[in-house]
């Protein structure tokens, strides 16, 4: 516990799984299972396109794209790509990269873009006495030739309504930022039944091409 901060869950699992039990939830939360070969060959067969991260970590560090192509695997880390035959090579390559860290996948989301670079969304929602309030929503656009969007990475920060403007259609403002706040609070209900003592969230949020917002994941520790 840290005095100010409220309570801090690194295990992304752990709150990834208590949102998804709820039904009005879970449609929001992309397929994501633990790292393991049939785990890894499952998920590509069913859709083709994962992100794996780690279970415990944020700024977008240890975050790898895998894909599935005509031709066997690729690879994507930062700006590095690599493919492989078989999966069998994929999979050693992976091994030396986790290290015997546990992973999750989820699956992959091709987000709306702006110039071809994805952008994302940040909702920071703090705890003040007894009452939570929203203060800031964020639209956080990738660095161009990257898939994460972490400033850390060179991603840039934008109000949420031009990102959606410009990703999406304008017409969609209004309803998709209230769609992030609805979620948000109804997340914050969730995870603070399931883990009292927390006080400052930060909801990474995707809409994909479609307009569908998805849940990506919920920082205690938001920057």
């Amino acid at each position: 516990m840290h005095t100010g901060e409220g309570r801090q869950l690194a295990s992304k699992w752990a709150k990834t799984a208590a949102l998804r039990a709820h039904p009005r939830l879970a449609p929001h939360i992309p397929p994501t299972r633990i790292f393991s070969r049939g785990s890894l060959a499952a998920m590509l067969r069913a859709h083709g396109m994962v992100v794996m991260k780690p279970v415990r970590g944020a700024g977008g560090r240890g975050v790898i794209k895998v894909s599935r192509e005509r031709s066997g695997y690729s690879y994507t880390y930062y700006t590095s790509v690599r493919r492989f035959n078989t999966l069998d090579g994929l999979m050693n390559e992976l091994r030396r990269f986790t290290r015997g860290r546990p992973y999750m996948i989820q699956k992959g989301i091709r987000l709306a873009t702006i110039g071809g670079r994805p952008i994302d969304y940040r909702v920071k929602y703090v705890k003040e006495g007894d009452a939570w309030h929203i203060r800031a929503m964020v639209g956080r656009l990738a660095r161009r030739g990257l898939f994460v969007t972490n400033l850390c990475r060179g991603g840039s920060i934008m109000p949420a309504a031009s990102g959606i403007s410009r990703s999406l259609n304008p017409k969609l403002v209004t309803r998709k930022k209230r769609e992030m706040r609805e979620l948000t609070r109804l997340g914050t209900s969730v995870l603070e039944s399931r883990f009292p003592g927390i006080g400052q969230l930060g909801f990474d949020y995707g809409i994909d091409r479609s307009g569908k917002i998805w849940i990506f994941e919920v920082n205690t520790r938001p920057q």
